[in-house]
């Protein structure tokens, strides 16, 4: 299949294509968000995506885009496994928040972090490397959870060599 004129033609181990739409049924989800917020609208209540739902739409999103293989949630911080057998922890935000991480058994051999725009139903994939890189940008020893801000997220992809992303579908 040709490109179109002026472009080089697509492959499957295209990187750095950072940015994508995300999945129509997500808009559901925007849809029934808007309409609460509508409703309680005197309430000043924001109805905003978090937490579990927005991890779960990144790693529904990770195993679509990058062909992971999930796996049962089971806190270890391994979300899936790469067709080249890498583990991947998966992280994703909704706001414009870096990634929270936390002490976990197991490190994964790969991160992916994604950002997500419900809006606009866009998103952008922020960290693709090795998770070792980000985390070297956190303290040797904390307790509890600890973030990074998206530009120290950034700062650690722009280390990353091609070679050691995972390569979209």
């Amino acid at each position: 299949m040709d490109a179109p004129h002026g472009q080089s033609p697509c492959r499957n181990t295209v990187f750095p294509m950072r940015e994508f739409r995300l999945p129509e049924v997500v808009s559901q989800l925007v849809v029934a968000r808007n309409q609460l917020r509508d409703h309680y609208r005197g309430a000043a209540l924001k109805f905003q995506f978090d937490g579990n739902l927005v991890g779960d739409i990144g790693e529904a999103v990770a195993a679509e885009l990058f062909g992971l293989k999930l796996l049962a949630a089971n806190g270890t911080g391994i979300d899936g496994v790469a067709h080249d057998g890498r583990s991947v922890q998966v992280k994703a935000t909704g706001t414009d928040r870096g990634p929270a991480f936390r002490h976990v058994e197991t490190r994964a051999d790969h991160l992916l972090f994604f950002s997500f725009d419900f809006m606009t139903l866009q998103g952008k994939v922020i960290f693709n490397g090795p998770e070792i890189v980000a985390l070297k940008r956190l303290p040797i020893s904390w307790v509890g959870q600890r973030s990074l801000t998206k530009s120290q997220i950034a700062a650690a992809d722009a280390e990353v060599e091609d070679s050691q992303r995972l390569h979209r579908l």
